[in-house]
């Protein structure tokens, strides 16, 4: 497969807090597929444990490194000055509670850039459902 069709991964190190604990540190992995070109996929989990996936509006998480973006369930916050390279992200489900994701914001801007070399803003809609064509257009099943 060229390399324009590759998705675009970033591991990374987050730490996650829920309400009455400390924060622990968790493998993370950022992940960008054109075949879905409005969103972004932030797994966490420890290897073998089955990762927690959440996905997101790809938007969502830019809009995060400049201001407070978000609501229902994924908020993001950009740096503070406490903390200058972390970008904080809110994940909420019903009766299940929330978490506090802090993720290195370096990384994070890094890891968009690439995706906007992927699929640059406002392109969106013409990547829509490429992948599989391209599938279908040569017998490949995923």
């Amino acid at each position: 497969m060229s390399q324009h069709l590759t998705p675009v991964l970033r591991a990374v190190t987050a730490v996650v807090s829920v309400p009455d604990r400390h924060g622990a540190p968790l493998p993370a992995r950022l992940r960008y597929d054109r075949a879905d070109p409005y969103a972004v996929r932030l797994s966490l989990g420890r290897p073998g444990t089955g990762p927690v996936d959440w996905v997101f509006a790809r938007d969502l998480l830019a809009e995060g490194l400049r201001r407070p973006a978000g609501e229902g369930d994924v908020l993001v916050f950009p740096r503070h000055g406490c903390l200058p390279d972390t970008l904080r992200i809110v994940l909420r489900r019903p009766g299940a509670g929330a978490a506090l994701v802090e993720l290195p914001a370096s990384e994070t801007e890094r890891f968009l850039r690439d995706t906007w070399e992927l699929v640059p803003p406002g392109t969106e809609a013409a990547h829509a459902g490429i992948e599989s064509g391209l599938a279908r257009l040569t017998a490949r099943r995923d």
